[in-house]
């Protein structure tokens, strides 16, 4: 051993025989099989014979997500985009380079019907559910594909909400195909250089009327995701016989556009560059001069920014789908992770600091995907004509108060849980980053936490105080814990958040407008927190709930459900 030992000594540091120092790697399974919160709401919500086709479609996704999608996500991570500007002669074709396996995502994609799926409604209101889901199990495998398919969803929304006239039948089959060859995805180009969601002040895109019925566009969109897409939906003001142009939202008009023409030249688009970006490294984002572009108009004149509200809609609940999927599989990762990981003598699961951390964590994110599904059942019935007039006022409040907090929890859940690996959770090898990064752009797309909280109070003004009206009829989820003695503080602090909530709706009233916009982030977190809790005790009072369904609804409504009390309380409000 001495001999060894001296042998060693004398052995440069590289080549000496060193033991292996390694960790144990998570590996989760299926992970629609390993999601005990789907598969019990799905079994009490969904009708038998309708979970029991989906139930078969969402196992047998959760295989081919292990098997084949996760390694094209990984894929694309390691190939990003790239931008060619010039052939080797010289000449500017202006290409955008993806890898082949983001084209083979595409292909994936358009089989599984992640689009088709709400607009075939074969599965009627729970169409958009079944949709919904599958996007959920996709989004933290998909390289970054979920992008594209928000804005091909929100394209095909709007194309049906015009009645899908026979110029966009070709494009509306296209964007909900199950064919890869058929399949198209779309753009959304709305940003501009003076402004993200200020398009009413910050769009300088100009259409000028062509003699053929047709408009050729001009004008810098400064951010465009997804800028491969086949096709595009983006805001212009018509250019009047006289050369002007009206500014305001009541100037602009909605285009759809082909990217390329028919021999696969640019349509007099010209890319500047891509973006070098925190995150969604996987996907192209692009600044593009339109040189003259060929479109189509297809709103009325001067009602764009309505006419595409069914595409921010849309987006918006796509960016709530991501959110909730990064959670979950982070929780995953790092539950697993506590199964093998040693520290301190003793496996990570059994210390009990460790293990209440996963349980704050899993607490967050049950609340987000109730939420999810409540909007995306709520969608459902809108689609299918069989919503009333509260459920689609409630749908119209609960999607931005859905979006800007679930933005904010996915942010904060996979930051801890990328505590939760330690130093390994910083390597860039694990994926964790990976999460995190893409995570952090979901407060951001589609508006952010301050403009959505202005918009929330839009829609409480433009309903004329009825939206809050059918807010208050969440009370209605709580009967049925009321006689559970488990819940009952729960109950308690649910009814008396509403009460609060009430009483500062009254104090605002005489506060005016100011006093209700610096209000409006806690505002519109107090609705968020106050209707998952319901949802949540809700899911707990079923008689097959679990004990963590009933914990888990406990935990929430331990927290401020009413922030904005509580603020106002303090003074925060005031001049």
């Amino acid at each position: 051993q001495e001999e060894r030992v001296s042998a060693d000594l004398e052995t440069p540091l590289a080549r000496r025989e060193m033991e292996t120092l390694f960790q144990e790697q998570p590996e989760t399974g299926n992970p629609y099989l390993e999601d005990a919160l789907l598969q019990s709401y799905l079994k009490t919500h969904l009708p038998p014979k309708v979970l029991e086709e989906m139930n078969q479609d969402l196992e047998g996704f959760g295989y081919r997500l292990l098997a084949k999608i996760k390694p094209l996500g990984q894929e694309c991570e390691l190939n990003p985009p790239v931008f060619r500007q010039y052939d080797a002669w010289g000449r500017r074709v202006d290409h955008i380079i993806t890898c082949s396996a983001w084209k083979r995502m595409k292909e994936i994609v358009a089989e599984e019907g992640l689009i088709a799926e709400a607009y075939e409604r074969r599965y009627s209101n729970w169409s958009r559910l079944h949709q919904a889901v599958k996007l959920y199990l996709f989004a933290a495998f998909s390289g970054g594909f979920t992008c594209p398919l928000a804005m091909t969803d929100g394209a095909a929304k709007v194309i049906e909400s015009l009645g899908v006239p026979a110029s966009l039948k070709n494009a509306f089959t296209r964007l909900t195909s199950r064919d890869p060859k058929k399949f198209w995805t779309s753009g959304q180009w709305m940003t501009e250089r003076r402004g993200g969601s200020d398009v009413a002040n910050g769009t300088e895109t100009v259409a000028r009327k062509q003699p053929d019925g047709t408009y050729c566009l001009y004008g810098f969109k400064w951010f465009t995701s997804a800028a491969d897409s086949d096709v595009t939906l983006t805001l212009a003001r018509v250019v009047d016989a006289e050369g002007q142009v009206k500014q305001g939202s009541s100037g602009l008009s909605l285009f759809f556009l082909k990217v390329r023409d028919e021999e696969g030249k640019l349509n007099s688009i010209r890319v500047q560059r891509l973006k070098d970006k925190l995150g969604t490294r996987q996907m192209a984002t692009a600044e593009l001069w339109l040189d003259g572009a060929k479109a189509e108009l297809i709103s009325p004149e001067g009602r764009g920014v309505a006419s595409i509200s069914n595409m921010l809609n849309i987006a918006r609940i796509h960016n709530i789908t991501s959110a909730v999927a990064y959670m979950r599989r982070m929780i995953s990762l790092s539950r697993e992770y506590a199964r093998r990981r040693v520290a301190f003598g003793k496996l990570l699961k059994d210390h009990p600091l460790h293990m209440q951390t996963l349980a704050r964590m899993e607490v967050q994110t049950r609340g987000a995907f109730l939420l999810l599904m409540e909007i995306v059942h709520l969608l459902g019935l809108v689609e299918a004509n069989m919503a009333s007039e509260p459920e689609q006022l409630l749908l119209r409040l609960l999607v931005p108060v859905t979006k800007l907090y679930t933005g904010k929890q996915a942010s904060a859940v996979a930051l801890e849980a990328m505590e939760s690996f330690g130093g390994q959770g910083y390597m860039e090898d694990t994926g964790v980053p990976v999460i995190v990064r893409d995570a952090l752009v979901l407060s951001i797309w589609e508006g952010t936490t301050n403009i959505l909280s202005l918009d929330v109070l839009r829609s409480l003004s433009k309903s004329q105080g009825q939206a809050m009206a059918v807010f208050s009829a969440v009370q209605k989820k709580l009967e049925l814990a009321s006689s559970t003695a488990k819940l009952e503080p729960a109950v308690r602090q649910v009814q008396g958040a509403l009460s609060r909530l009430a009483q500062f709706m009254q104090a605002a009233g005489s506060g005016g407008a100011a006093t209700m916009e610096l209000a409006a982030r806690d505002f519109s977190y107090t609705l968020a927190r106050i209707y998952a809790g319901a949802l949540l005790i809700e899911h707990a009072a079923r008689p097959d709930a679990s004990h963590t369904d009933i914990a888990a609804a406990r935990r929430w409504c331990n927290q401020e459900l009413c922030p904005v009390a509580r603020e106002s309380g303090n003074g925060s409000y005031g001049a």
